[in-house]
């Protein structure tokens, strides 16, 4: 097979790598791709994936068998749906299905509406009935920018001066762009965070293994939030009766709401939960893999990833039983000092080259580039995603900050506690 990747951070590397992996795929292609993702697929860094009609054509031009859609900005804006008119087979939602997270005022609606457990919530399409609602608020409470805001648009308020200020910045300022014309305010939950990958092909839907996202940017859960400082897999917290009560009461619930709304969901569900004393609850759904999840949940994937791919495109993913290896995954993503706010890029990134030969060691790469000289250089915020696996969450994450020390550049941050719940077991 050919395939193409529409991508270019360390989700899709680690989607490259599984395809790489798999003894169906003979050419594989990538737009824009990275430096990383370079070294196993052919990239075409001159075309952005908002671009739908020059991937339409480059996808022509390699006559590629299939079009793996990524991101969301590409998903929600239906890069399925041009690729597919164009008599592509395509993974990944429609733009009917992906507003599943390109709208959290639709994915909070559908869940109440299919008694989907998650947080209460109110809807303002003006900043005035919001900060007016405010006034008689509990405290603390989770502002959201409606639409895709890169994972960051969500602020936890814990006064009412910092949630007064929240609907300013994401309403009337527009940190988020047009994401907050529209705002979600949610109760705030409490309990610990996991995250859970789905396969889905419109009808069945198959869980892959828990994982726990870190999303502050400093150390002890501070500082702003970003798209993910590191990750590991499996969380302990997740139990088999979690996960029973969770396939019962969400996942199949949500597969089948999509499908009654008119809206037939075929990828990956990414469903962010909150284990509250009352149960688990919705935090959040992703129409796509998640990064960094991603990293450390494919890693441990046994089943052929084209395989599985096929089965959802197909609607036959009841017949596929996944199976992930019995051990763990810790990523720790080594960012630009100063990310997500400001940062510099452009230094050169040294010692990548103790990865290779290296068994159960990746580097995954987020925000890399060619410069003029060939040399692999910075071009993000999240530049690379170490990640290491291990026989426990221990070892693995031992192994994952020892690997975080092979490379470096000038303006390297990393935080040092990803994976420290652990300790509490």
């Amino acid at each position: 097979m050919k395939v193409l990747i529409i991508g270019g951070g360390g989700r899709e590397h680690a989607i490259a790598v599984s395809m790489r992996r798999s003894g169906r795929v003979d050419e594989l292609y990538c737009v824009p791709g990275n430096a990383g993702i370079a070294q196993i697929a052919q990239c075409e860094p001159s075309i952005g994936v908002m671009e739908f009609d020059k991937i339409a054509a480059y996808a022509k031009e390699k006559k590629v068998d299939l079009v793996f859609v990524a991101p969301d900005d590409p998903l929600a804006g239906g890069l399925t749906d041009v690729l597919e008119a164009e008599g592509f087979r395509v993974f990944g939602p429609s733009k009917r299905a992906a507003v599943l997270e390109g709208s959290k005022a639709f994915s909070k609606d559908l869940m109440k509406k299919y008694h989907i457990p998650t947080a209460a919530y109110e809807v303002f399409h003006d900043a005035e009935a919001a900060l007016a609602w405010l006034e008689d608020a509990p405290m603390p409470i989770v502002l959201k920018a409606d639409g895709l805001a890169l994972g960051k648009g969500v602020l936890i308020c814990n006064t009412l001066e910092e949630a007064r200020d929240g609907v300013r910045e994401i309403m009337q300022e527009k940190h988020f762009g047009d994401a907050g014309n529209v705002l979600v305010a949610e109760e705030f939950l409490t309990g610990r965070e996991v995250s859970v990958l789905a396969f889905v092909d419109g009808k069945t839907v198959k869980p892959m293994t828990s994982a726990q996202d870190h999303k502050r940017a400093c150390d002890g859960d501070t500082g702003p939030n970003t798209g993910g400082m590191g990750c590991f897999s499996p969380s302990p917290f997740y139990t088999k009766e979690i996960d029973a009560y969770c396939r019962e009461h969400i996942y199949q619930p949500t597969v089948d709401a999509m499908a009654a709304e008119g809206r037939t969901f075929k990828g990956v569900i990414f469903f962010g939960l909150m284990l509250t004393a009352e149960g688990p609850k919705v935090l959040e759904y992703n129409a796509r893999f998640g990064d960094p999840e991603t990293q450390v949940v494919l890693c441990r994937m046994k089943n052929d990833i084209m395989d599985v791919i096929d089965a959802c495109i197909d609607g036959t993913l009841d017949k596929i039983e996944l199976q992930f290896e019995d051990a763990a995954a810790v990523c720790v993503v080594l960012a630009s000092e100063g990310y997500p706010v400001s940062y510099e890029k452009g230094f050169e990134i040294t010692g990548l080259q103790n990865f290779e030969g290296k068994d159960n060691y990746y580097c995954f790469h987020a925000g890399s580039r060619f410069d003029a000289r060939g040399h692999i250089v910075t071009n993000g915020g999240r530049v690379l995603g170490v990640t290491a696996k291990g026989s426990t969450l221990k070892e693995a994450r031992g192994n994952a900050y020892e690997a975080a020390e092979w490379v470096t550049f000038a303006n390297k941050y990393m935080r040092h506690d990803i994976g420290k719940a652990i300790d509490e077991i």
